[in-house]
């Protein structure tokens, strides 16, 4: 009788741990993180009249990993966070590149990356140990953003101008993804 009442706690308890992933950081924290991530990127934007025409340009140049997001979308609360973590790096590595021609103030940028930093942190503290393997289409991504827009357009303020935007678009997507994992305080 002690046996089947230790078997069905263990159980449960194994089930309720493996069922949803809770984390306090994510549900205090990501919202208010996010909003203030996208809130610096727009703030970096430059007044462009060829808004459009920019922004077609950048998808004809590296094309945005859609197919990595619907991935993430489909994999277990650890691996989506894993992604994004993986995200917010690589979009601090790519602004570690020369960006003295860009149109923003170096503060905005500062307080971005910060901000960014902060983020994976955070996100790293709700995976703990578990390992996550990198994901290396992700990584290929961003270096071809870094060597196709970056380095071949010669570090402009335009280039700039196109990775902001990719920016923006990547911590959209992240909140997104991982907006379904937060719970209501």
């Amino acid at each position: 009788m002690v046996n089947r009442i230790f078997f069905v706690c263990l159980f449960v308890a194994l089930y309720s741990a493996g069922s949803s992933l809770r984390c306090n950081w994510m549900d205090h924290k990501f919202r208010q993180y996010s909003e203030n991530c996208l809130d610096l990127v727009d703030s970096m934007a430059h007044n462009s009249d060829n808004s459009i025409e920019d922004a077609v340009e950048a998808e004809n140049i590296v094309a945005f990993p859609n197919d990595l997001y619907s991935l993430a979308f489909r994999a277990s609360a650890e691996d989506k966070i894993g992604f994004v973590v993986q995200t917010l790096d690589e979009v601090v590595e790519l602004f570690e590149e020369d960006h003295s021609s860009a149109s923003w103030e170096d503060k905005p940028l500062r307080d971005l990356l910060n901000i960014v930093t902060q983020q994976a942190e955070g996100l790293r503290s709700c995976i703990g140990g578990h390992s996550h393997k990198k994901n290396k289409k992700l990584h290929l991504y961003f270096k071809r953003l870094t060597r196709n827009v970056l380095k071949e357009m010669g570090h402009t303020a335009e280039s700039w101008e196109l990775i902001r935007r990719e920016i923006k678009a990547h911590l959209m997507r992240a909140d997104q993804l991982l907006s379904p994992l937060l719970h209501a305080n």
